[in-house]
């Protein structure tokens, strides 16, 4: 049986948020940014959008190690 888009998207859904993560992972890493200029169209937006959250003032930054720190803490639970 072939599953289609939309049955696999269903299925991703339906697991627990870290395999989720772990999945949308290996996705994003199975594309080769060169051959789709569309994606690479998408990361620029997307690092604009974020430039101008920081910029505004709309997002406030924390230091990195602060960042992985919390990260670290969310994956130890």
């Amino acid at each position: 049986m072939i599953l289609t888009v939309e049955q696999i998207a269903e299925e991703a859904l339906a697991l627990p948020s870290e395999a989720r993560a772990l999945l949308a992972d290996r996705l994003v890493e199975s594309l080769d940014p060169a051959e789709d200029g569309y994606v690479q169209q998408l990361w620029g937006t997307e690092a604009c959008r974020r430039r101008d959250d920081v910029r505004s003032g709309r997002v406030e930054t924390i230091p990195g190690d602060e960042a992985l720190e919390r990260v670290r803490q969310m994956f130890a639970r």
